[in-house]
């Protein structure tokens, strides 16, 4: 076996044996025993929401056992048929699994940095916002095409995607959208991604054919559930309703279905569309607004998170976390980590784990580039 091949399959052993030995994988088969008993209660579902949260700790440790097993059982198949190549002198078997194993050691390494989320909401489902900087058609552009990024991310990973509130641009693209994402780690993975993004094209509404560059900021925040206690006086909330804009059909948009909250004291705005009923819109901006006040606590506690949301205070030159440039070259580049790409098309379309993976790994472990200079 190569050197090269010895060394991959014992970082690979060594990383399962942390990640058992971080899930306690005992201790999480008898939870897990515990927990399918509990959905086998006739009166299970009488109480929705703590039946929610068993489901939902109950999938996540089937995931997480299944997993380890699962990746357990390629390291051993893998290696077999590196050994009965090698025996054969089969040399296109065992390179197919030698490939097998470097994919096997990014699910491994991938494994590892979720299991860092252990922050308060980082297994919850998020809100993700996307707003239009200064600019125009060009900043509405980017926001439509930053909004896509994260859906097509989002439906790799086989999340949920809710379109909750969409502000339609003058021409093209959007000025400001609201999605709610759900699944398992959804904000622990997407909220490295708060911050100002920007773009470098030709662009195609000069006719001049003139290179932009344009802003656009976006927001992620957690959903909150009952087990995070947000108490919000409702005399500071002012509500205003309007008649929802963008998709949703003709009813909604000649009814006055939409609502806005004004959390007066903070400044805090959200906005609903999603229902047509002007009762259920009022409900969910109410979550929105209670998890955006959640997570002004979590910034409290963390003074680096709330540097780095500092940001998002003005979305131009200078705050920007990551740069997509199209024109004169192929590049996307992330300012806070150094990481970066040439394959453009690929992020756009929602390859974006090399980014938060680095931004998690960068949290946890410290570090990053000793100077991030910015690209053109």
């Amino acid at each position: 076996m190569r050197a090269e091949t010895v060394n991959l399959v014992e970082e690979i052993k060594q990383s399962v044996r942390l990640l058992r030995r971080h899930l306690d994988v005992d201790t999480a088969q008898r939870r897990l025993a515990e927990l399918n008993k509990e959905s086998e209660d006739p009166n299970f579902w009488n109480d929705s929401q703590r039946a929610q949260r068993t489901m939902r700790e109950r999938d996540a440790l089937e995931d997480q056992l299944a997993a380890i097993g699962r990746m357990e059982q390629a390291l051993e198949d893998n290696l077999t048929l590196i050994e009965l190549g090698e025996a054969e002198k089969d040399e296109a078997t065992v390179t197919e699994a030698e490939a097998e194993l470097k994919k096997l050691k990014a699910e491994v390494s991938r494994r590892e940095l979720e299991a860092l989320l252990s922050g308060e909401a980082d297994a919850n489902d998020c809100y993700l916002e996307v707003h239009a900087g200064a600019g125009g058609t060009e900043s509405n552009d980017w926001a439509s095409m930053l909004l896509r990024m994260y859906v097509r991310w989002a439906e790799q990973h086989g999340y949920k995607v809710d379109w909750l509130e969409e502000s339609e641009g003058e021409g093209a693209g959007i000025k400001s959208a609201t999605v709610q994402i759900k699944g398992r780690n959804a904000y622990g993975w997407l909220k490295s991604e708060n911050g100002v993004h920007r773009l470098v094209r030709i662009s195609p509404f000069d006719s001049n054919a003139r290179r932009h560059t344009s802003f656009a900021s976006v927001v992620v925040f957690p959903v909150v559930d009952d087990r995070i206690k947000i108490e919000i006086e409702e005399k500071d909330v002012r509500m205003e309703v309007m008649r929802s804009g963008g998709a949703g059909g003709q009813h909604v948009n000649k009814t006055e279905s939409a609502v806005r909250l004004i959390h007066e004291p903070t400044g805090i705005v959200v906005k609903c569309q999603q229902d047509r009923s002007q009762h259920r819109n009022r409900a969910m901006a109410w979550d929105m607004l209670r998890a955006k006040m959640f997570e002004i606590e979590v910034k409290k506690r963390e003074a680096k998170a709330e540097a780095e949301q500092a940001a998002k205070t003005d979305i131009g030159w200078g705050h920007q976390i990551r740069s997509y440039v199209l024109q004169p070259y192929q590049m996307v580049k992330d300012l806070r980590t150094g990481v970066s790409t040439s394959n453009t098309g690929g992020v756009l379309d929602g390859d974006l784990d090399e980014f938060m993976q680095a931004a998690l790994a960068q949290k946890a472990f410290g570090g990053g580039p000793e100077s991030v200079e910015d690209v053109e």
